[in-house]
Order: structure tokens, then C-alpha cells, then sequence
């Protein structure tokens, strides 16, 4: 594990202990689906240093355990997300973990895939989380903005260059200067959202979402995701040579062999995860 500075130390203290349940909830749902929930509903979920170390070390066991497949990250109490925890910076500075940056997850996601479940309000550094999952799925009440410019603020969390490469440069533009708050759907229609339910319902689509995920190959799926994160800027010459620095773990696996053999035998593989 990455070496921790005393503060951070203390930070993940707090949110493994002290007064009040920690900051991120774990639990799982079925046998390869990790549910994930940040659990500070009175601050609307907003970002303090413990929780963004909370939400790192979950996604570290996340990481490793190789039972889990897929992750679901929500918001306790009908919100995803305000962002960062203004309260604290004065204290303690801006909501990050050491390993994994931002928010516990901003500069280094799960090399496994995450899926967003927002439900009420995702802003500023809310939103930003978001732009750090692989998936999102929302409810049609979601709100989903980065208002920082309009108040003064400068959105460092990614949302600048991630929001303009998953949707039109102008509407990146438009949304990030003006601020505004816009509505799940349209989000879906500008091609962000992979799912639009009920309010309320976000979760257990998430969980579905991610249950189908698991379904695939374990191995194949962790490079598959490596490749699509990775090859925004590759040229195909560049695509070609690098997709085979995850690729060839694929063919050397024996899910690989697994895979082929469950299709020819027309039944259900069975994954190995190696």
C-alpha cells in the first residue's frame, strides 16, 4: 500500500471509528457486486478528508478482492453528492486521499469498473465523482452540475477535461461556465448517462447494471476497461501496440480458454478469474 502522511493517517482513523457510523458504507449485493454508499446525509454527502480516505481504502479492497467484479457507488438519504465539504477546508483543506487523489477516487478509479447511482443532486465535485466511474445511472429527478466559475470557484477534480471528451465541446462549455443544473435526461441524451429510472430506483438498476457486468469474464473485463479509459488520445497506430499491454493477459489466462469452451459446449463458463 502507498505509504500514508500522519493527517491521513488520522483521517482514516476517523472513519473507520470514533463517534457516529464511518463515512462510506459497505456491503455487497449478491455474490460479486460491491454497493458502496457515502453516508454523510446531513452534510449532503459532501466530502470531508475522512470520507474521501474512507471511499479509498473501500475501493483498495474493492480492488483486490477478486470474489467482486463490479462496484456501485451512491449517496445515502436521496443524494448523491454535494462535492467538497466547504466546512472543512478551513481546517483540513480540500477532501483527498493520498493514493487515489480527489474524493478518494478522482486520479485513480478502480482498475475494476465503478457505476454511479445518483439519485437527487450531483454538483460540483459530486459530479466530478461521476465523471470518475466508468457507468451512470440516475433517476429522473437527478440534477447534475458543476457550478464552480459561476460562484468564483475552480472545479479541479477532472470535470474540466473529462465533462468536454464525454460530451459536445460547446454543451461542456455552456455547463461548466454558466453553472447551471441540468436534468438527468438530458445528460442521457447527450450521451453521459447510460440509464435514466424512477426516482428512487436508481440503486437497483445500478445493481442490475453491475450484476450483468460480472457475468463477463473477469479478466477480460479488467482490460477491456483499461483499454476504453486509456485510448481517448491513442492515435490507431498507437491503439494497435498498446491495447496488447492489457490484451495479452486475456489470451494468457485461463478464463481465455474457459470462455471458448462454454461457447463450443453451449453452457455457462465458469470464471476463474486468472
Amino acid at each position: 500500500m502507498v505509504g500514508r502522511d500522519d493527517g491521513e493517517a488520522r483521517a482514516a482513523a476517523a472513519a473507520s471509528g470514533g463517534a457516529g457510523s464511518p463515512p462510506i458504507g459497505e456491503r455487497r449485493a449478491g455474490e460479486h457486486v460491491l454497493v458502496l454508499t457515502i453516508d454523510r446525509p446531513s452534510r449532503k454527502n459532501a466530502f470531508d478528508r475522512a470520507t474521501a480516505v474512507a471511499l479509498a481504502r473501500a475501493l483498495d479492497r474493492y480492488e483486490t478482492d477478486d470474489t467482486l467484479r463490479a462496484a456501485v457507488l451512491t449517496g445515502a438519504g436521496g443524494c448523491f453528492s454535494a462535492g467538497q465539504d466547504l466546512t472543512a477546508i478551513v481546517a483540513e483543506g480540500i477532501a483527498r486521499d493520498e493514493a487515489r487523489g480527489g474524493f478518494g477516487v478522482m486520479e485513480v478509479p478502480p482498475a475494476k469498473p465503478l457505476i454511479a447511482a445518483v439519485e437527487g443532486y450531483a454538483v460540483g465535485g459530486g459530479m466530478e465523482v461521476c465523471l470518475s466511474c466508468d457507468l451512470v445511472v440516475a433517476a429522473r429527478g437527478a440534477r447534475f452540475g458543476m457550478p464552480e466559475a459561476a460562484r468564483g470557484l475552480f472545479a479541479a477534480g477532472g470535470g474540466l477535461f473529462r465533462l468536454p471528451r464525454r460530451i459536445p465541446y460547446h454543451l461542456a462549455m455552456e455547463a461548466c461556465l454558466t453553472g447551471e443544473l441540468w436534468p438527468a435526461q438530458r445528460y442521457a441524451e447527450l450521451g453521459l448517462v447510460n440509464r435514466v429510472v424512477d426516482d428512487g430506483q436508481a440503486l437497483a438498476a445500478a445493481i442490475e447494471l453491475a450484476e450483468r457486468i460480472g457475468r463477463s469474464g473477469p479478466v477480460a473485463v479488467r482490460a477491456t476497461t483499461g483499454v476504453i479509459r486509456r485510448s481517448g488520445d491513442w492515435t490507431d497506430a498507437e491503439g494497435w501496440r498498446r491495447q496488447m499491454e492489457l490484451g495479452d493477459a486475456v489470451f494468457a489466462s485461463e478464463d481465455f480458454h474457459e470462455g471458448i469452451a462454454a461457447f463450443a459446449e453451449r453452457r455457462e463458463p465458469v470464471w476463474r478469474n486468472r
